[in-house]
Formats: C-alpha cells, sequence, structure tokens
C-alpha cells in the first residue's frame, strides 16, 4: 500500500491497541483515515506456544483454540453529524501478573488484567455497567469469562446482564470441541469487524465496551516456568445520533 506503517504488539489484545492509538492519532489530526488489522493462525501459534501438531497433544479442558482469520477496522475523521458508531473513550491497560504459568489456561492468566481495566474504565468515566449494550471481552474463553464476572462482582459491578466474550461467541463448544473457546489477535478482531460492527450500524446494540485481553509471553518462557503477565485495552464505541 507504500504508506507508514506501525507495527505493534499486545499479543491478543492487539486488535484494540491499534484502534486505541488510531484513533488518538486521528483526535490529534495526525491522520484523516486509519487502517488497524490483526490476525492469528491455529497452526502457527500451537507449535509456537505449546506444542507441534504432529504430536497429537490430549489438550486440557480450560484450553483455547487460536482462531485462524482476521478483522480489520478503518477509523475515519467523519462529521459528527453522520449516523456512524464512534470511538468516544479509550482506556489502555497495564500488565497485571498474578503468577499463572499454565500456557493451556490463558483465560486465568488474562482475567485479572481484565478486571483491572474494566474497573479503571468505569471509575474515569463515571459509567456504570448497564450503560451499555454490550460488554465485550476479546478472548476470555468460557474459563476466563467466568472468573471475570466473579471477580467483577466482587468489587460492585454486575455484568452478568450484558457481558460475553468473543472467544466464548465464535465457535460452537459442543460441535466443535473446542474447550474453552477461542482465541489469537484474529478472534476479537473477526468477531468485532464481522458482527459487532454490524449490529452498531444497524443499531441493534448503540453503546458497547470492547475489551481485548492479551497474554504476554514468548514461546519459551512459560515452558522455563515464568509466569504469563496479562494485558487488556478498553475502547467505547458509540452511536451518538440515535
Amino acid at each position: 500500500m507504500n504508506i507508514p506503517f506501525f507495527g505493534i504488539f499486545g499479543a491478543c489484545s492487539t486488535f484494540v491497541e491499534g484502534m486505541c492509538l488510531g484513533s488518538i492519532f486521528i483526535d490529534g489530526n495526525a491522520a484523516q483515515n486509519v487502517l488497524c488489522a490483526t490476525s492469528s493462525h491455529f497452526c502457527s501459534a500451537e507449535k509456537q506456544f505449546r506444542f507441534p501438531l504432529e504430536l497429537g497433544n490430549q489438550r486440557p479442558q480450560t484450553a483455547q483454540w487460536t482462531v485462524t482469520g482476521s478483522g480489520a477496522a478503518i477509523l475515519s475523521n467523519c462529521n459528527k453529524g453522520n449516523k456512524c458508531p464512534q470511538i468516544t473513550y479509550i482506556t489502555p491497560g497495564k500488565i497485571v501478573d498474578m503468577g499463572v504459568k499454565d500456557a493451556n489456561n490463558m483465560g486465568a492468566a488474562m482475567a485479572p488484567a481484565a478486571l483491572d481495566t474494566l474497573i479503571t474504565h468505569f471509575q474515569d468515566t463515571g459509567r456504570k455497567p448497564s450503560y451499555y449494550d454490550a460488554i465485550i471481552t476479546g478472548d476470555l474463553g468460557y474459563v476466563g469469562k467466568e472468573i471475570l464476572t466473579e471477580m467483577a462482582e466482587t468489587k460492585g459491578y454486575n455484568i452478568k446482564n450484558n457481558y460475553n466474550d468473543c472467544g466464548v461467541l465464535i465457535f460452537d463448544k459442543d460441535a466443535q470441541d473446542t474447550h474453552s473457546g477461542g482465541s489469537g489477535c484474529g478472534c476479537v478482531g473477526s468477531v468485532f469487524s464481522g458482527y459487532f460492527y454490524r449490529k452498531l450500524k444497524e443499531g441493534s446494540i448503540n453503546r458497547i465496551l470492547l475489551m481485548a485481553t492479551g497474554a504476554l509471553m514468548n514461546s519459551t518462557s512459560s515452558q522455563q516456568g515464568e509466569s504469563i503477565p496479562g494485558i487488556a485495552h478498553a475502547i467505547s464505541i458509540e452511536n451518538l445520533n440515535i
């Protein structure tokens, strides 16, 4: 495309990280249009972070399947009078490490970071969970989703009624035997771009808090017994002219 490019890394949180940074560029008049895109592939992630595919290892029920997919979003400095979803707030996350070392339990590793960002967002904005039609995390899966829901409730935030996770939505757990659900940079990217954005455009939902989570490990750190730090970035996307 022969245009300036920034390669960023936040593991599975990269899609929303890109949208956070892109919106800052536009708000600061440094850009008019920004393309944010991520992708992931099951085979490459599996052999890099877990086991060679040829071994055919048994996967525990806490494990997630990396999504083979890609998602992209174009952020534009459109006229605020237009009826288009707009990023109204960004809440960058910080690293949270609770000592989880199991590379087959990403949900448990990332859920504390998601909680930290969630609480920060509500404290910064003064909003409550009920403000949003949907609160969506990137890829905590079934295990991480349950952990986050319970932890949020202990902090006084009830998200049960409007919370879901892209890793839960992208697969049919029973029919496809995907254990705790989906993960990967392409998980939140494809589910948001292909499903939730359509709902925003048609007006069936008008306020969404999209929060992507990431496990900041490399291909050898967990095998060496190191803990897996987590991070989560959140953006508020709203239809303002309704």
